[in-house]
């Protein structure tokens, strides 16, 4: 009989502690028989660990009035549950997870959807899920959970090829709305600084590390990005295959850029894409914008970075190959398309066009991630690939590299 993989070796383990969480700290007094658990987007032969392991809950009964999640003192961040819950949706955080920070994980996705619900609440109904308690991941005997409501709707992704062009064009003016909100948002003078948010002793959110990262808060843009720079050659230097990029005098022309080449805060997604956003079929409305695992708060451009990949938005650094669809597609995000995109414009948003100096940043940014490549470091890509096909791609990176600093002057 084979081994169960990494995802799946505790997952009885989980269930019991449902089990436990239900009963005795939730004070719902129900049973795994009486209940109905149900893994959501779950595939116990995924070789790539989960983040999190997602749960649907669904309780045998109504909840007859409206209760706190347990008897304690309200916990920051948190609602009381609504009466006549049926469903909830736990999180548990995985605590092998790759590249996630564990001391303030929770703290921080519950401090943003705060602040995101702030932010949205002119969207009616409304399209951030309630928090109802949530445990801590900070240790590592503690098993990091949250437990929310459960938001009506389908993953846009899941339906999108489905959709003709009006049916998208309504979708991305949503997305345009949302996004110009978490923009807009005065955020509470207790954050001061850039990277993650957590609650202090009195229930303020304050600025800390930023989850991806372990690093952080940094009291500029410019500085986050030269700590992560600095992080990323620590670890490309115990990489058997990078071996810091030594090789090449390619070092010492990241060394020279992290010293010299380095260049508004907001609410960060960080995760904005189709499969985080839930929306009725019927009438084209989004219900949700679900998973802060990553969020924080940064600059504008971060957003760019790092969301909107699969819907073509994702911004990207300088690539080499001018005469690529994806150059073209950057130079029309970077200079304005040939047509207007009305949705955009008519909302204000902050974009890549309209944010002055996110070429220079996603050049940065570029940097960064072939510094780090993840099929050069990821464990469970690493295991998926032949020795080949691993230095070959570290090839490609050192390529990128050196072409990409070349052209910044280093």
């Amino acid at each position: 009989m084979a081994a169960p993989t990494h995802n799946h070796a505790n997952y009885q383990a989980r269930l019991d502690f449902i089990q436990h969480l239900l009963h005795d700290r939730l004070e719902l007094k129900v049973s795994l028989e009486d209940a109905e658990i149900t893994p959501i987007q779950y595939d116990p032969e995924s070789p790539f660990k989960y983040n999190n392991f997602v749960y649907r809950i669904s309780l045998p009964s109504p909840i007859p009035s409206e209760k706190p999640a347990s008897d304690e003192p309200r916990q920051a961040g948190c609602a009381t549950i609504p009466a006549g819950t049926k469903s909830l949706i736990l999180r548990l955080t995985n605590p092998n997870a790759e590249g996630m920070n564990p001391k303030t994980r929770i703290e921080n996705e519950v401090a943003i959807i705060t602040l995101a619900s702030a932010a949205l609440r002119d969207f009616q109904p409304h399209v951030v899920p309630s928090i109802y308690a949530w445990g801590s991941a900070a240790t590592s005997s503690s098993q990091g959970w949250i437990l929310q409501e459960l938001m009506p709707g389908t993953p846009v992704d899941e339906a999108f090829d489905t959709l003709d062009l009006p049916q998208k064009q309504q979708i991305f003016a949503q997305m345009a709305q949302l996004l110009k909100a978490l923009q807009d948002y005065k955020l509470p003078e207790s954050i001061t600084g850039f990277g993650g948010v957590t609650f202090d002793e009195t229930g303020r959110i304050v600025s800390t590390a930023m989850t991806s990262v372990g690093l952080g808060p940094w009291p500029s843009y410019e500085a986050s990005f030269k700590d992560r720079l600095e992080l990323a050659l620590r670890k490309a230097d115990v990489n058997p295959y990078i071996q810091g990029w030594r090789a090449n005098s390619v070092r010492d022309r990241l060394d020279r850029f992290v010293e010299r080449g380095v260049p508004a805060q907001v609410i960060v997604h960080a995760d904005f894409t189709a499969n985080n956003l839930l929306f009725d079929a019927t009438s084209g409305r989004i219900t949700a914008l679900i998973d802060y695992d990553f969020a924080c708060i940064l600059h504008p451009s971060y957003e760019f970075l790092r969301s909107f990949d699969g819907a073509g938005g994702q911004f990207r650094g300088w690539s080499g190959d001018e005469a690529s669809e994806q150059t073209v597609l950057r130079e029309a995000k970077l200079r304005g398309f040939p047509s207007p995109l009305p949705p955009m414009v008519k909302s204000g948003v902050k974009r890549p066009s309209t944010i002055e100096g996110i070429d220079s940043v996603a050049d940065v940014d570029t940097i960064l991630r072939s510094t780090l490549p993840w099929r050069v470091t990821n464990s469970d890509i690493l295991r998926l690939q032949t020795e080949e096909v691993i230095v070959k791609c570290r090839d490609k990176n050192e390529e990128q590299l050196i072409t990409l600093l070349s052209r910044l002057g280093f």
